[in-house]
């Protein structure tokens, strides 16, 4: 049974740090590219951050870009987000989606999401 289970989310100050797990089950990370998403309350999930399986070239969305890193661990089958400089704009469930072509909306797998919530 394919399933990708995030972790890590929690309460973090503005400017804290926070490292988001998605470990995978029942296939292996190294063929897919992992995407991570995001959804604030009343917006449309978005995009945060992709790498690839090819090559493991990233991507991230302008809003994050420079505070946020995505790493993948084959040996662990686990893909990893390190958000660093967190902002309350921030605050949103992360969800990590898996798929062999595609890094948008319409990946494949998904998980059930980790909420982080970024607050004085």
């Amino acid at each position: 049974q394919v399933q990708l289970v995030e972790s890590g989310g929690g309460l973090v100050q503005p400017g804290g740090s926070l490292r988001l797990s998605c470990a995978a089950s029942g296939f292996t990370l190294d063929y897919y590219a992992i995407g991570w998403f995001r959804q604030a309350p009343g917006k449309e999930r978005e995009g945060v951050s992709c790498i690839s399986s090819s090559d493991g070239s990233t991507y991230y969305a302008d809003s994050v870009k420079g505070r946020f890193t995505i790493s993948r661990d084959n040996a662990e089958n686990t893909v990893y987000l390190q958000m660093n400089s967190l902002k309350p704009e921030d605050t949103a469930v992360y969800y990590c989606a898996a798929d062999l072509e595609l890094c948008d909306l319409a990946m494949a797998y998904w998980g059930q999401g980790t909420l982080v919530t970024v607050s004085s």
